[in-house]
């Protein structure tokens, strides 16, 4: 698990941790089975508070890409290559909503924001 906490960054540190290896759950670099480290020891490697740690495990659990055996250890839940592909989509235009609300508060038509897009992309 590689995950890099930006302090500047608009999104809650927990909301980072969540996108962050949930990205690498979703692309096969955290496989099925994998033990996440327990929140406490997660919390001070990363200099973060256990809450906060804790709220990304259980963002994590919500979306159902990790599971939790008690007195265990949370661990990357088992997915097909469909459902993989499935969560992928489904976190993916949730962030896209997200964003999409954002561009309309500005007033973008579509082809603006496909124009921008392009040029970032």
């Amino acid at each position: 698990m590689n995950v890099s906490i930006s302090n500047t960054s608009e999104k809650p540190i927990y909301q980072q941790l969540y996108e962050q290896i949930s990205a690498q759950i979703l692309k096969g670099e955290l496989e099925s089975g994998y033990c996440l480290p327990p929140i406490r020891r997660a919390a001070l490697e990363l200099g973060v508070s256990v809450i906060t740690v804790k709220k990304a495990w259980e963002e994590l659990e919500r979306s159902g890409l990790i599971h939790t055996v008690t007195g265990k250890g949370c661990f990357v839940a088992g997915f097909s290559s469909e459902e993989m592909l499935r969560l992928r989509n489904d976190l993916i235009l949730k962030q896209m909503e997200s964003d999409t609300l954002y561009y309309k508060s500005f007033g973008l038509t579509l082809g603006e924001v496909m124009e921008l897009l392009k040029k970032i992309y």
